[in-house]
Order: C-alpha cells, then sequence, then structure tokens
C-alpha cells in the first residue's frame, strides 16, 4: 500500500467513525431535538410519568386558577388536545390566557403536568418596557413601535372606499 492509499484508507476510515457518532448522538437526542411537544404529540406519544420534556401551546381560555402560595393550574390546548398544568411560582408578566406558553416539567400518575418552569410566548412586536423606555430617554422612539405592519397610526382614522380622507380627496 502506497502512502497515498494509506492517507485515504485513514481520512475515509475517520469520517466513517465520525458519521457514526453523529448518528448515534442525534438518535440518542432525537426526542430532545424538538424544542417542546404539543399535548396532542404527548396524547400520542403516550409520554410516560416522570419523564421530562417542554410543553407548547395556548393557555385555554377560562382555565386559569389561582390558589394558595403562588400554585396556579392552567390547561394548555394546541386546537387538538388540551393538558392541564400545575405550576407553583411567580407566572411571567406576558402570561395570560390565550397566549402562547412553553412549560418545562414532567407529567405525573394523574396525566397532569407538573411545569417547574413556564415561559410566556410572545410576538415580533413584544418590547420589554426598559428597552421602550431607553428609546423615549434617547430620543429614538417611534410611536408605531409596538404595532403590526399595516397598523393604524394614532388619530388616523379608517376609511371605506368611496368615503373623503380628511384633505377631501376620495380613495
Amino acid at each position: 500500500m502506497t502512502r497515498k492509499q494509506r492517507r485515504l484508507t485513514i481520512i475515509g476510515g475517520a469520517l466513517f467513525v465520525l458519521a457514526v457518532a453523529a448518528g448515534l448522538v442525534l438518535n440518542a437526542l432525537r426526542d430532545s431535538i424538538v424544542f417542546f411537544s404539543t399535548p396532542t404529540m404527548v396524547a400520542e406519544k403516550h409520554v410516560a410519568p416522570g419523564k421530562r420534556f417542554r410543553l407548547g401551546g395556548l393557555v385555554q381560555p377560562g382555565s386559569l386558577k389561582r390558589g394558595d402560595d403562588l400554585a396556579v393550574t392552567f390547561e394548555v390546548a394546541d386546537g387538538g388536545a388540551k393538558l392541564p398544568v400545575a405550576y407553583k411560582g411567580i407566572l411571567p408578566d406576558l402570561f395570560r390566557e390565550g397566549q402562547g406558553v412553553v412549560a418545562e416539567g414532567a407529567l405525573d400518575a394523574s396525566g397532569v403536568f407538573k411545569a417547574d418552569t413556564v415561559l410566556a410566548k410572545h410576538d415580533e412586536t413584544y418590547m420589554p418596557k426598559e428597552v421602550a423606555d431607553t428609546l423615549k430617554k434617547q430620543g429614538h422612539w417611534k410611536d408605531d413601535y409596538g404595532k403590526p405592519q399595516g397598523a393604524a397610526k394614532p388619530g388616523a382614522v379608517s376609511m371605506r372606499e368611496g368615503e373623503k380622507t380628511a384633505a377631501g380627496a376620495t380613495q
């Protein structure tokens, strides 16, 4: 075997070992790669009690119940299934019914998701109060920050077809 053949054999063997190692790692992490599971996915997978995972969906309107010592129960839904969640702690400021949420924890034997972490999801228009205050102080604040694109500006009037605008032009 020449030097060139030996070198190619070593490189080929190393690439094969790396591919096998990557395959084993991905196989071991296949359930953890997903950022969160929805209630429907949890129902379909028949997740065993005690197995930690992230649950994501919308807080079902009317399901939020506050108890003693910061205990909270609510349901997370994804349009197909609902899963009851129990959490003890301070909820994020953006947490509310109808809002997206990701909770981390495990199912108990009765099928209730016992969360030890709750994260409220927000859309792209969200801006923390501290950032907004800083922008205002620096003079960089625009009144349309935090509004969806195409939203009316303050004081603007929605015009229907055929109505006259303030300038008198017909739309």
